[in-house]
């Protein structure tokens, strides 16, 4: 069993000894992570204080255009906005998931010997289709997941936690075999894997207090090279069981 004291301290040692790359390479992490909610969050609150502010003077022009006019200038705003999310939505899947494992397998590398940057190319070689087919069917899964429940959602995505670095291993392993063996090796760890995602909360509170600074500088690669121990260790503890790792 692993001790979240040991995997810490692991973590740590390792992103300090590759401290730049292992910041830069964290940095990428969280963009692609974060892109998405950050990116519907803004729009609604622009959208709400555009609304609020200029709400007098766009019914004003609204009701001085006939209504062919209006419902067209609707129909190009509308446009643009589904053309923007599809766009989003078409890089999510073959941009920024690949590059999630990359980022991934930059920290698991880095963890035995100091990776390079080379090692982010996991998820777009050899096998690229088979990480976007991967990722988007884990997206889906999570997705529905969430739709049926928030707790059924989250508890998946600790089931789900593994799929990046399975993928980083092996590239040629099947979309379903990889999101079964990351479910199975997860059984009776999710507890302990949210215990220790909850022992970061003192740093995550750093983190916001300084704006984000001592996250790119300290508490994101601290945490994602972390995840990587935690992933070796389970795959450890999994191997030991009498299970193999493809």
């Amino acid at each position: 069993m692993w001790n979240r004291a040991d995997l810490k301290a692991k973590g740590k040692e390792a992103f300090k000894r590759n401290y730049w790359l292992s910041v830069l390479v964290a940095l990428i992490l969280s963009v692609i992570t974060g892109i998405s909610s950050s990116s519907s969050s803004s729009g609604a609150s622009n959208g709400a204080s555009q609304a609020t502010g200029n709400g007098n003077s766009l019914q004003a022009a609204l009701e001085q255009m006939g209504g062919v006019e209006a419902f067209a200038l609707v129909a190009v705003i509308l446009g643009i906005l589904a053309t923007l999310a599809l766009l989003f939505i078409v890089l999510d899947i073959l941009v920024f998931n690949p590059l999630q494992v990359g980022c991934k397998n930059f920290f698991l590398k880095n963890s035995d010997a100091n990776a390079d940057l080379n090692t982010l190319g996991a998820g777009f070689k050899p096998r690229w289709g088979n990480v976007v087919v991967t990722t988007l069917l884990r997206d889906i899964f999570l997705a529905l997941w969430f739709c049926l429940f928030i707790i059924p959602g989250i508890v998946k995505c600790y089931s789900y936690r593994l799929v990046p670095y399975i993928l980083a291993e092996n590239p040629d392993m099947k979309p379903t075999e990889v999101i079964t063996l990351s479910r199975q090796m997860m059984n009776g760890q999710k507890m302990n894997a949210f215990i220790l995602d909850l022992s970061f909360i003192g740093w995550v509170l750093l983190e916001c207090i300084t704006c984000g600074i001592a996250g790119v500088f300290y508490v994101r690669p601290y945490i994602n090279a972390t995840d990587a121990e935690l992933y070796k260790a389970i795959k450890a503890g999994y191997a030991q069981q009498g299970n193999t790792v493809a």
